[in-house]
């Protein structure tokens, strides 16, 4: 099993900053693409950045310029750094992983999900 756990979500005011953190934990032998999904009250998840092992970014348009995803492949960890943040930005953050995870004697390719991180824009 593997487990990924959010952090640094909060209250910030339009215009401000907020880093999130994502660890990732348990049995793997290796994590390819990481990333970051958000979801507003009464819509979809949507993709915010995704960054593969290697270090290659896809942003979603409406953060690109304003967000940077980046990885720690030795931690297992992903970042988000988010400025100029904006009321419609406000959504609950979700780390999303592609793992190739042990499964008994043999490795099998999952994805996996944070419970999820409340960030607040607001003045």
């Amino acid at each position: 099993q593997v487990q990924l756990v959010e952090s640094g979500g909060g209250l910030v005011q339009p215009g401000g900053s907020l880093r999130l953190s994502c660890a990732a934990s348990g049995s793997i032998f290796r994590i390819n693409v990481m990333g970051w999904y958000r979801q507003a009250p009464g819509n979809q998840r949507d993709l915010v950045a995704t960054i593969t092992s290697g270090g290659s970014r896809n942003y979603a348009d409406s953060v690109k310029g304003r967000f940077t995803i980046s990885r720690d492949n030795a931690k297992g960890t992903v970042y988000l750094q988010m400025s100029s943040l904006k009321p419609e930005d406000t959504a609950v953050y979700y780390c999303n992983a592609n793992v190739l995870g042990y499964s008994g004697s043999s490795l099998s390719n999952m994805d996996y999900w944070g419970k999820g991180t409340l960030v607040t824009v607001s003045s």
